[in-house]
């Protein structure tokens, strides 16, 4: 396939022209919640040639995700330059007992996610190394961590940048519908959490019974840094200092948010759903990440002056190049997708065929899901591919009384699952790098096999808990509530 931002710009392109054909052929629809006619809307014309040259930049510097995600990783960016991530990863490892090793690997895999790339360089050889250390197959070690850590990257206890990135690209579908509906970047947060536990046991599950006694035993010899296995003196007094502060920051937002007039509260309401607290999600990411970062890297001697600081932030911004490209295409195909009104209309008409079909709740969530996991693996990218699926298939089920929250986080489990047998997957390449260590002979086939369980039973057991909580009717976040409110 093409590159994401390629592909953007074919189908801005692409949606010019059909605008003009939809427009030549009339081919409106009626909306279901107006009864007023929504009109198709050429910009093959000088108007529509004006509006493009006039709003080009604004589509840009207006997306949605794109301040939310460059605002969030510079904090992140804090605490992953210091060190810290890397040590925490290591301290939940190394402190695992051997009888729950795998579990360790899995939860540390799902709870990098906040950090970037880190628990793919770092994480999953360490996992080799630690079990080829306790007398088991590296290859089952590194299998778990990358389960973890690309099976399960959707699921974490904590907010991270991908997060914001998701509910900024369902708030600009959903506006297809609702100009004025918000959708916050804790959207899916209780939901997540839940699944956070159910990957960890179900990677462990997959690796101790089906992988592992695949593999029989390993008789080579060790690769990897030993220091790579231990926590020295200063991580540990940096580990130390980053829990201090950590619990400072929660303790003053535990001041700001459970007292009634707490002042991280609705000013008007007293309330959390329409407050600071929420809205500021993404300023509390980057400060967590920055305050604890500062934290850790000033006790471990990592960071000596701002200039350090500033280089790690710098460092993250320089990764995000290729982002803000793609980025600039989304923009401009999700604005032309709005403005032809061909978004609305194909929501009804797909609304509408949804609706005849008969398709309940379950089944047809279900069926997205199944999907979703399909275009991935053609399709790495979780933010590329919402960018092309959330104006379409957001504002569809809006018409059918799904939120929008609801749908991402139904993407969300497809969009994770088969990460880890796709080799569009970008780190899909440094995997096998890493299994050739111990198995010299190893390929995509090797890596596809050997991950093959963990994405099936990941793909089926998410889903499971997905229709749990659809029977339960329980909210997938912080007022994300399941269904929207009847008229």
């Amino acid at each position: 396939l093409p590159h994401p931002a390629t592909l953007f710009a074919v189908m801005a392109v692409l949606v010019i022209i059909l605008s003009a054909v939809a427009a030549q052929f009339d081919l409106a629809v009626t909306h279901p919640g107006t009864g007023q006619p929504v009109q198709p809307v050429s910009l093959m014309t000088v108007a529509g040639l004006h509006r493009i040259m006039t709003e080009l930049v604004t589509n840009f510097t207006g997306f949605a995700p794109l301040g939310t995600v460059l605002v969030a990783m510079l904090g992140i960016a804090v605490a992953e330059g210091s060190g810290l991530i890397g040590a925490g990863l290591k301290l939940v490892v190394l402190s695992a007992p051997p009888r729950a090793l795998t579990l360790a690997i899995v939860f540390a895999g799902i709870m990098s996610n906040t950090g970037g790339e880190v628990g793919y360089v770092l994480l999953i050889p360490l996992a080799a190394i630690m079990f080829h250390a306790v007398g088991r197959h590296p290859l089952a070690g590194m299998a778990a961590a990358f389960a973890g850590v690309s099976g399960g990257y959707s699921a974490n206890l904590l907010l991270g940048t991908v997060d914001p990135l998701l509910a900024g690209l369902s708030e600009e579908a959903a506006r297809i519908i609702d100009p004025a509906y918000r959708v916050n970047p804790s959207a899916n947060y209780y939901f997540m959490v839940v699944s956070t536990f159910l990957i960890a046991g179900l990677g462990t599950f997959v690796t101790e019974r089906i992988v592992e006694p695949r593999l029989g035993r390993f008789e080579g010899p060790a690769h990897g840094d030993a220091a790579a296995t231990t926590l020295g003196p200063l991580e540990r007094r940096g580990l130390w200092s980053a829990g201090i502060a950590a619990l400072v920051f929660t303790a003053v937002i535990l001041w700001g948010t459970v007292p009634e007039g707490g002042f991280l509260r609705d000013p008007q309401t007293g309330g959390l759903l329409r407050s600071p607290f929420m809205s500021g999600i993404v300023a509390l990411i980057f400060a967590a990440g920055a305050v604890t970062g500062l934290a850790y890297g000033i006790a471990a001697g990592t960071v000596r002056s701002d200039n350090d600081v500033v280089k790690a932030m710098g460092k993250a911004m320089e990764t995000l190049g290729v982002y803000l490209v793609l980025v600039f295409f989304a923009a401009q195909f999700v604005a032309f997708f709005n403005w032809t009104n061909l978004g609305l209309i194909f929501a009804i008409k797909g609304a509408g065929a949804l609706q005849a079909a008969g398709l309940g709740t379950i089944p047809l969530i279900v069926a997205f899901v199944l999907v979703s996991a399909f275009i991935n693996l053609f399709m790495g990218s979780a933010s590329a591919k919402w960018a092309i699926m959330a104006p379409v298939f957001v504002p569809m089920l809006m018409l059918l009384g799904y939120t929008p929250e609801f749908t991402q986080a139904a993407y969300r489990i497809g969009d994770s699952t088969t990460n880890i047998i796709s080799p569009m997957m970008s780190y899909f390449a440094l995997i096998i790098a890493f299994m050739q260590r111990y198995q010299p002979g190893a390929g995509i086939g090797t890596l596809v096999a050997t991950m093959l369980p963990y994405s099936a039973v990941f793909l089926a057991g998410w889903t499971l808990l997905l229709v749990i909580w659809i029977v339960l009717g329980l909210p997938v976040g912080p007022g994300a509530e399941l269904y929207l409110p009847r008229a």
